[in-house]
């Protein structure tokens, strides 16, 4: 039966247009295909709160390869993502099928072109997501969040919304599903797979507001106390 899902899956793939537009068929079938390939994985998915509308910017802690699957899950966006990614098996396709932004960490001239390509997509009417950490972060711990990723959204004119992702293992936050150090892609994968009664949580907390005084610094703290008050973790923007 595991092979027919995955079959299925896979099948799917081919059927997905490249960055589906909100609101479509391929849309449905990325969020759809997110979810059974979540469902295969043995993680089930739950969102709490109300994400915005198109468009509109999304910004989330990042601890584990399944974010980018658990927010096409329930809301699809066009990724800001590292390169990287891009490489991984099976989850790198679905990346680049989903309309994802490869960035080359370390390179301010690719940041510059990808907040460029974010603008545009929103000035289109598309919702985009980044992770402003830059990386994944230690396992029980929020990193601080990187202003000038929300030059984008205030280009664009788009509201933004934080994004809280938290995997739970019968119910209980499961820190270890994030990477450990050294640990490789398809060593996590395995410990996914092996693990039970995982759940991938989702929870769209109320937006963050521009502050002239403040400016992006101070929206970026802002989604920071929310992200890390929803995880119950320390707040420490400035790390």
């Amino acid at each position: 039966m595991l092979l027919v899902v995955v079959g299925g899956c896979l099948a799917a793939i081919f059927l997905l247009p490249r960055g589906p537009r909100p609101g479509t068929a391929g849309a449905a079938l990325l969020r759809n295909w997110s979810r059974l390939f979540l469902r295969v994985m043995g993680v089930r998915v739950a969102r709490i709160g109300e994400p915005l509308s198109d468009p509109a910017m999304f910004i989330a802690n990042h601890g584990s390869w399944m974010d980018i699957p658990l927010l096409h899950a329930v809301r699809p966006a066009d990724f800001v993502a590292k390169a990287e990614i891009g490489h991984w098996p099976l989850v790198g396709w679905m990346a680049r099928r989903g309309g994802t932004i490869f960035h080359q960490r370390g390179s301010n001239r690719s940041l510059a072109a990808v907040m460029a390509v974010m603008s545009d997509r929103l000035r289109a009417g598309r919702s985009v997501a980044a992770f402003p950490e830059g990386g994944t972060a230690p396992a029980g711990t929020l990193k601080p969040f990187h202003p000038r990723i929300l030059q984008a959204a205030l280009d664009a004119a788009a509201p933004v919304q934080p994004v809280a992702l938290r995997y739970l293992h019968h119910g209980v936050p499961a820190p270890e599903m994030a990477f450990q150090p050294g640990e490789s892609f398809l060593h996590n994968v395995y410990r996914v797979l092996t693990a039970r009664a995982l759940t991938a949580e989702a929870q769209f907390l109320p937006p963050v507001h521009f502050d002239p005084a403040g400016g992006r610094r101070r929206m970026a703290d802002a989604a920071h106390a929310e992200v890390a008050g929803a995880l119950g973790l320390v707040h420490d923007a400035h790390g």
